[in-house]
């Protein structure tokens, strides 16, 4: 079928206040960090972990500096090719944008959707160099 909006990753992603833990017990499972991104999140530093595993299977780590979380969250990082087509489907389909905020970086722009039963995406659009 043909579908609105293009998927161009998905993905677990882990958010916690004990970063280096979670990556201690992924490394133990088999997956190796690929790379590390540094950004923003609020005003606090970020710090995301993506890793993989020998089969293919990728899984985000992403710890807040100061954050207030109680406990972790396991969100699903569906990263697209058109972040506002998608952001628009998801609000018809009743999810909702529970901080009310976007995130947004030189090279992403994310929001965390939460759909009316309680589960949750970070929907995702990378932003290529328009160079």
């Amino acid at each position: 079928g043909e579908y609105a909006m293009k998927i161009t990753s998905f993905n677990p992603l882990i958010v916690t206040k004990d970063a280096k833990n979670v990556i201690k017990l992924f490394e133990e499972l088999g997956f190796e960090k690929r790379h590390t991104i540094n950004a923003t999140a609020s005003g606090n530093p970020l710090t995301s972990v993506r890793m993989k595993d020998s089969n293919g299977f990728y899984v985000d780590i992403s710890e807040v500096e100061n954050s207030t979380l109680e406990h972790d969250l396991t969100l699903i990082r569906i990263n697209v090719n058109d972040f506002d087509e998608a952001y628009k489907f998801l609000t018809e389909k009743g999810f909702k944008n529970t901080s009310g905020k976007t995130v947004e970086t030189k090279t992403n722009k994310s929001a965390m959707m939460v759909s009316p039963t309680g589960f949750a995406f970070d929907l995702c659009q990378h932003i290529k160099d328009e160079k």
